[in-house]
C-alpha cells in the first residue's frame, strides 16, 4: 500500500470551495380519521381511498407518506374520539381528513348528538393539523341505503337521514374554515354497481376508493402545496 506524503495538504493551504448539499425535503405527513370508509373495509389496505390519494399526489411530485390511519369499521363519532386520545400520535401532521357519521346514523342516534361529537373531532383534526384548518380536509357521508345491503329497507328514509347528517357536517365544517367534499353523489350513482362494491354489497370496492381519492386530490394539492 503507497502512503500519501502528509505534506500534500499543508496546514494553511485553503479548503476548496464546496456547495452544500441540501438536505432532502421530508415526506408530507397524512392522518385519516374514520370508520369503515376510511380503513377500506373489505379491500385491500393498498385500495383504501387515503392509501389512492397518496399514490395520486406522488405521481404529481409530491412526497408524502403513506397515511396514519386511525379508523375502525363501525366506529361512531364517539368511538373514533375515544381512540384519538389512546393513540400514540405525533403532534402536527401537514394533512388530516375526517369521514365519519354513517354508524351514529344507522344506530339510530339523534342528529343534534352528531352535531356535538363531529364538531369535537373538527376541533381534534385541526389540533393535529399543528392549528391550521386549511390542513384539514373533510368528507361527506356515503349513502349505504343505495346499496344491495339495504334491500328490504326503508331507502328514502336512509336517504333523508344521510342527507340531514350531512348537512350538519357540512354547516360545522365549513363555519370552521374547513374544506367539505362532498361524494354521497358518487355512492347514490353507483351503490348498485357491483364494479364499485365490495364482496359484502354494503362496502365499497377500490373503484369507488379511487373516485373518492380522486376527488380528494386537487384539494389535497392546494393543502400540501
Amino acid at each position: 500500500m503507497t502512503t500519501l506524503p502528509l505534506t500534500t495538504c499543508q496546514k494553511d493551504a485553503p479548503l476548496p470551495a464546496t456547495s452544500p448539499t441540501p438536505a432532502s425535503k421530508a415526506p408530507h405527513t397524512y392522518l385519516a380519521l374514520g370508520d369503515s370508509y376510511t380503513i377500506g373495509e373489505s379491500v385491500p389496505k393498498t385500495a383504501q381511498w387515503g392509501r389512492q390519494l397518496t399514490d395520486l399526489l406522488r405521481q404529481q411530485g409530491v412526497a408524502v407518506a403513506a397515511p396514519v390511519t386511525i379508523a375502525r369499521t363501525g366506529w361512531t363519532t364517539t368511538e373514533l374520539a375515544s381512540a384519538i386520545q389512546e393513540a400514540d400520535l405525533a403532534p402536527r401532521y401537514d394533512l388530516v381528513s375526517l369521514l365519519i357519521g354513517v354508524n351514529d346514523q344507522y344506530q339510530g342516534l339523534p342528529v343534534s348528538a352528531y352535531r356535538a361529537g363531529f364538531t369535537e373531532l373538527l376541533q381534534t383534526s385541526v389540533r393535529l393539523a399543528g392549528g391550521d384548518p386549511a390542513r384539514v380536509l373533510v368528507l361527506s357521508i356515503p349513502d349505504w341505503g343505495a346499496t344491495p345491503f339495504a334491500e328490504g329497507r326503508d331507502r328514502q328514509l336512509i336517504a333523508r337521514e344521510i342527507d340531514a347528517f350531512n348537512a350538519v357536517a357540512k354547516e360545522e365544517t365549513e363555519k370552521a374554515g374547513i374544506a367539505f367534499l362532498d361524494i354521497t353523489p358518487l355512492t347514490r350513482t353507483y351503490g348498485n354497481d357491483a364494479a364499485y362494491l365490495a364482496e359484502d354489497n354494503l362496502h365499497y370496492s377500490g373503484n369507488m376508493h379511487r373516485e373518492w381519492a380522486l376527488l380528494a386530490l386537487p384539494l389535497a394539492q392546494k393543502i400540501v402545496a
